[in-house]
Protein backbone atom coordinates (compact mmCIF):
# COMPACT_ATOMS: atom_id res chain seq x y z
CA UNK A 1 0.00 0.00 0.00
CA UNK A 2 1.73 2.96 -1.16
CA UNK A 3 2.11 5.93 2.09
CA UNK A 4 0.93 8.92 0.24
CA UNK A 5 1.90 11.57 2.98
CA UNK A 6 5.46 10.21 2.21
CA UNK A 7 5.29 10.62 -1.34
CA UNK A 8 3.73 13.65 -1.14
CA UNK A 9 6.46 14.97 1.18
CA UNK A 10 9.05 13.61 -1.43
CA UNK A 11 7.17 15.29 -4.46
CA UNK A 12 7.52 18.42 -2.45
CA UNK A 13 11.85 17.79 -2.12
CA UNK A 14 12.21 17.00 -5.66
CA UNK A 15 10.46 20.18 -6.26
CA UNK A 16 12.85 22.21 -4.70
CA UNK A 17 15.51 20.27 -5.96
CA UNK A 18 14.68 21.23 -9.76
CA UNK A 19 14.31 24.80 -8.61
CA UNK A 20 17.70 24.86 -7.10
CA UNK A 21 19.50 22.70 -10.45
CA UNK A 22 17.58 24.83 -13.07
CA UNK A 23 19.72 28.15 -10.72
CA UNK A 24 23.23 26.15 -10.57
CA UNK A 25 22.97 25.38 -13.90
CA UNK A 26 21.92 28.49 -16.12
CA UNK A 27 19.03 26.68 -17.56
CA UNK A 28 15.38 26.90 -18.33
CA UNK A 29 12.63 24.53 -19.37
CA UNK A 30 11.50 24.67 -15.26
CA UNK A 31 7.66 24.15 -16.51
CA UNK A 32 8.09 20.74 -18.03
CA UNK A 33 10.30 19.85 -14.76
CA UNK A 34 7.88 20.95 -12.17
CA UNK A 35 4.64 19.56 -13.99
CA UNK A 36 6.20 16.04 -14.02
CA UNK A 37 7.39 15.64 -10.01
CA UNK A 38 4.78 14.13 -9.12
CA UNK A 39 4.03 11.33 -11.79
CA UNK A 40 8.02 10.46 -11.43
CA UNK A 41 7.83 10.63 -7.62
CA UNK A 42 4.40 7.86 -7.73
CA UNK A 43 7.00 5.77 -10.49
CA UNK A 44 10.00 5.30 -8.94
CA UNK A 45 8.70 4.96 -5.04
CA UNK A 46 5.65 2.95 -5.97
CA UNK A 47 4.73 1.65 -9.47
CA UNK A 48 8.11 0.43 -10.69
CA UNK A 49 9.62 -2.98 -10.39
CA UNK A 50 13.26 -2.05 -10.37
CA UNK A 51 16.55 -1.77 -8.45
CA UNK A 52 19.07 0.93 -7.61
CA UNK A 53 21.46 -1.26 -6.93
CA UNK A 54 20.85 -3.96 -9.68
CA UNK A 55 19.73 -1.25 -12.54
CA UNK A 56 20.74 -3.15 -15.56
CA UNK A 57 18.43 -5.91 -14.07
CA UNK A 58 17.05 -7.51 -17.54
CA UNK A 59 13.80 -8.08 -15.83
CA UNK A 60 13.20 -4.74 -14.47
CA UNK A 61 10.38 -2.22 -15.36
CA UNK A 62 11.78 0.21 -18.27
CA UNK A 63 11.00 3.97 -17.72
CA UNK A 64 10.99 6.27 -20.90
CA UNK A 65 11.34 9.94 -19.92
CA UNK A 66 10.37 11.05 -23.66
CA UNK A 67 9.94 14.66 -22.69
CA UNK A 68 13.80 14.99 -22.06
CA UNK A 69 13.98 18.51 -21.65
CA UNK A 70 12.59 18.26 -18.12
CA UNK A 71 14.86 15.66 -16.80
CA UNK A 72 15.73 17.45 -13.56
CA UNK A 73 12.82 16.12 -12.25
CA UNK A 74 14.30 12.99 -13.52
CA UNK A 75 17.75 13.26 -12.19
CA UNK A 76 16.74 14.60 -8.95
CA UNK A 77 14.57 10.83 -8.22
CA UNK A 78 17.02 9.15 -9.54
CA UNK A 79 19.50 10.94 -7.29
CA UNK A 80 17.17 10.09 -4.32
CA UNK A 81 16.35 6.91 -5.22
CA UNK A 82 20.32 5.64 -4.94
CA UNK A 83 20.83 5.62 -9.00
CA UNK A 84 23.18 8.70 -8.86
CA UNK A 85 24.91 10.06 -6.00
CA UNK A 86 22.88 13.58 -4.85
CA UNK A 87 26.38 15.23 -4.77
CA UNK A 88 26.29 14.77 -8.90
CA UNK A 89 23.10 17.12 -8.84
CA UNK A 90 25.59 20.01 -8.84
CA UNK A 91 26.80 18.94 -12.14
CA UNK A 92 23.50 19.30 -13.33
CA UNK A 93 24.08 21.46 -17.22
CA UNK A 94 27.58 20.84 -16.89
CA UNK A 95 29.30 20.43 -20.37
CA UNK A 96 30.59 16.57 -20.62
CA UNK A 97 28.95 15.76 -17.29
CA UNK A 98 26.46 13.09 -17.19
CA UNK A 99 23.44 15.73 -16.11
CA UNK A 100 23.44 17.15 -19.41
CA UNK A 101 20.14 19.48 -20.16
CA UNK A 102 18.60 16.95 -22.37
CA UNK A 103 18.73 12.98 -20.53
CA UNK A 104 22.11 10.86 -22.81
CA UNK A 105 22.77 7.35 -22.21
CA UNK A 106 26.33 8.07 -23.29
CA UNK A 107 26.24 9.99 -20.27
CA UNK A 108 24.41 8.61 -18.01
CA UNK A 109 24.42 4.93 -19.14
CA UNK A 110 21.76 3.63 -16.87
CA UNK A 111 19.09 5.13 -18.59
CA UNK A 112 16.92 3.74 -21.47
CA UNK A 113 17.36 6.04 -24.05
CA UNK A 114 18.79 9.37 -24.76
CA UNK A 115 15.63 11.95 -24.96
CA UNK A 116 14.71 15.21 -25.83
CA UNK A 117 13.93 14.62 -29.08
CA UNK A 118 10.16 14.61 -28.96
CA UNK A 119 7.70 11.71 -30.66
CA UNK A 120 10.44 9.17 -29.97
CA UNK A 121 9.95 7.60 -26.85
CA UNK A 122 6.37 6.15 -26.88
CA UNK A 123 7.95 4.07 -29.99
CA UNK A 124 11.30 3.02 -28.45
CA UNK A 125 9.07 1.53 -25.23
CA UNK A 126 6.66 -0.55 -27.58
CA UNK A 127 10.03 -1.47 -29.81
CA UNK A 128 11.63 -2.53 -26.35
CA UNK A 129 8.58 -4.34 -25.18
CA UNK A 130 8.67 -5.88 -28.69
CA UNK A 131 12.03 -7.55 -28.03
CA UNK A 132 10.75 -8.47 -24.19
CA UNK A 133 8.21 -10.39 -25.21
CA UNK A 134 10.05 -12.21 -27.60
CA UNK A 135 12.29 -13.40 -24.47
CA UNK A 136 9.19 -14.29 -22.31
CA UNK A 137 9.82 -11.46 -19.95
CA UNK A 138 7.10 -9.53 -17.59
CA UNK A 139 8.67 -6.40 -17.56
CA UNK A 140 6.45 -3.28 -18.67
CA UNK A 141 7.23 0.14 -19.85
CA UNK A 142 6.12 3.29 -18.44
CA UNK A 143 6.44 6.52 -20.80
CA UNK A 144 6.67 10.00 -19.18
CA UNK A 145 5.65 12.42 -22.24
CA UNK A 146 4.76 15.86 -22.47
CA UNK A 147 1.00 16.96 -24.22
CA UNK A 148 2.90 18.96 -26.95
CA UNK A 149 4.26 16.07 -28.22
CA UNK A 150 1.69 14.70 -28.89
CA UNK A 151 1.98 16.92 -32.09
CA UNK A 152 3.73 14.32 -33.99
CA UNK A 153 2.99 11.67 -35.78
CA UNK A 154 5.75 9.30 -34.94
CA UNK A 155 3.03 9.13 -31.80
CA UNK A 156 0.54 7.71 -33.47
CA UNK A 157 2.28 5.45 -35.41
CA UNK A 158 3.69 3.84 -32.21
CA UNK A 159 0.26 3.97 -30.49
CA UNK A 160 -1.04 2.05 -33.71
CA UNK A 161 1.83 -0.75 -33.31
CA UNK A 162 1.52 -1.32 -29.63
CA UNK A 163 -2.44 -1.67 -29.96
CA UNK A 164 -2.38 -3.94 -32.69
CA UNK A 165 0.66 -6.43 -31.09
CA UNK A 166 -1.99 -5.70 -27.61
CA UNK A 167 0.68 -4.02 -25.78
CA UNK A 168 -0.82 -4.66 -22.70
CA UNK A 169 2.09 -4.07 -20.39
CA UNK A 170 3.06 -0.38 -21.83
CA UNK A 171 1.80 2.76 -20.26
CA UNK A 172 2.01 6.08 -21.33
CA UNK A 173 1.40 8.88 -18.85
CA UNK A 174 0.58 12.24 -20.40
CA UNK A 175 1.67 15.36 -18.62
CA UNK A 176 -0.99 17.72 -19.60
CA UNK A 177 0.47 21.31 -18.11
CA UNK A 178 -1.74 23.01 -21.05
CA UNK A 179 1.94 24.54 -22.41
CA UNK A 180 4.44 23.61 -24.68
CA UNK A 181 7.55 25.59 -26.82
CA UNK A 182 5.24 28.16 -28.45
CA UNK A 183 1.94 28.30 -26.94
CA UNK A 184 -0.76 26.92 -25.05
CA UNK A 185 -1.50 23.25 -26.09
CA UNK A 186 -5.57 23.19 -26.33
CA UNK A 187 -5.24 26.10 -29.02
CA UNK A 188 -2.79 24.53 -30.93
CA UNK A 189 -4.03 21.12 -30.52
CA UNK A 190 -7.47 22.11 -31.78
CA UNK A 191 -9.04 21.58 -28.50
CA UNK A 192 -9.45 17.45 -29.19
CA UNK A 193 -9.17 15.17 -26.27
CA UNK A 194 -6.47 13.00 -26.43
CA UNK A 195 -8.32 10.25 -24.17
CA UNK A 196 -10.24 9.82 -26.58
CA UNK A 197 -7.71 9.73 -29.40
CA UNK A 198 -5.70 7.09 -27.23
CA UNK A 199 -9.33 5.46 -27.51
CA UNK A 200 -9.74 5.40 -31.11
CA UNK A 201 -6.38 3.99 -31.65
CA UNK A 202 -7.35 0.98 -29.39
CA UNK A 203 -5.68 2.02 -26.10
CA UNK A 204 -7.75 2.08 -22.89
CA UNK A 205 -7.40 5.49 -21.35
CA UNK A 206 -8.07 7.77 -18.36
CA UNK A 207 -7.90 11.32 -17.27
CA UNK A 208 -6.22 12.22 -13.61
CA UNK A 209 -5.13 14.87 -11.75
CA UNK A 210 -1.40 14.58 -12.05
CA UNK A 211 -0.80 16.02 -8.68
CA UNK A 212 -3.08 14.35 -6.54
CA UNK A 213 -1.15 11.13 -5.61
CA UNK A 214 -3.93 9.53 -4.51
CA UNK A 215 -5.12 9.38 -7.92
CA UNK A 216 -1.85 9.05 -10.01
CA UNK A 217 -1.34 5.51 -7.79
CA UNK A 218 -4.69 4.26 -8.27
CA UNK A 219 -4.39 4.51 -12.12
CA UNK A 220 -1.02 2.73 -12.01
CA UNK A 221 -2.21 0.28 -9.34
CA UNK A 222 -5.11 -0.48 -11.84
CA UNK A 223 -2.88 -0.62 -15.41
CA UNK A 224 -3.60 -2.12 -17.74
CA UNK A 225 -7.37 -1.08 -17.31
CA UNK A 226 -8.25 -3.52 -19.83
CA UNK A 227 -6.22 -7.36 -20.60
CA UNK A 228 -4.72 -6.99 -24.36
CA UNK A 229 -4.90 -3.15 -24.51
CA UNK A 230 -1.88 -0.10 -23.83
CA UNK A 231 -3.13 2.09 -21.36
CA UNK A 232 -3.40 5.99 -21.66
CA UNK A 233 -3.29 8.43 -18.19
CA UNK A 234 -3.57 11.69 -19.16
CA UNK A 235 -2.26 13.32 -16.04
CA UNK A 236 -3.65 16.93 -15.80
CA UNK A 237 -0.98 19.12 -14.10
CA UNK A 238 0.34 22.47 -13.40
CA UNK A 239 3.56 24.09 -12.27
CA UNK A 240 2.88 24.29 -8.81
CA UNK A 241 4.91 27.62 -8.09
CA UNK A 242 2.20 30.64 -7.88
CA UNK A 243 4.33 33.58 -10.57
CA UNK A 244 5.30 30.29 -13.26
CA UNK A 245 1.68 29.46 -13.70
CA UNK A 246 -0.01 29.42 -17.05
CA UNK A 247 2.89 31.52 -18.49
CA UNK A 248 4.14 29.79 -21.50
CA UNK A 249 7.81 31.94 -21.05
CA UNK A 250 9.10 29.60 -18.53
CA UNK A 251 9.42 26.86 -20.89
CA UNK A 252 12.49 28.41 -21.54
CA UNK A 253 13.01 31.41 -19.24
CA UNK A 254 15.99 31.13 -16.85
CA UNK A 255 15.32 31.63 -13.02
CA UNK A 256 17.16 34.17 -11.13
CA UNK A 257 18.22 33.99 -7.53
CA UNK A 258 15.57 36.17 -5.89
CA UNK A 259 12.96 34.33 -7.93
CA UNK A 260 14.64 31.03 -6.88
CA UNK A 261 14.62 32.40 -3.20
CA UNK A 262 10.92 33.25 -3.73
CA UNK A 263 9.86 29.50 -4.91
CA UNK A 264 11.45 27.78 -2.33
CA UNK A 265 10.03 29.87 0.15
CA UNK A 266 6.91 29.03 -1.32
CA UNK A 267 7.42 25.12 -0.98
CA UNK A 268 9.31 25.50 2.05
CA UNK A 269 11.81 22.75 1.49
CA UNK A 270 15.34 22.37 1.24
CA UNK A 271 16.91 20.75 -2.51
CA UNK A 272 17.82 17.20 -1.53
CA UNK A 273 21.74 18.21 -2.75
CA UNK A 274 21.95 21.02 -0.11
CA UNK A 275 20.70 18.74 2.63
CA UNK A 276 23.10 18.65 5.54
Amino acid sequence: MANVSRLESKARAIRATCLQMAFEGKEGHLSSSLTSVDILVVLYYHALRADPSRADDPHRDRIIFSKGHGCTSLYAVLADRGYVPRAALRDYNVPYGPLPNHPCEHALPLLEMSSGSLGHGLGVAAGILYGLRLKESSARAFVVMGDGECNEGSVWEAAMFAAAHHMDRLVALVDYNGMQAVGRTDEIMGHTSLAAKFEAFGWSAAVIDGHRIPEIVDALDRAPFQPGRPTAIVAKTCVGVSFMENDVLWHYRKISREELDRALAELAETPIHLET
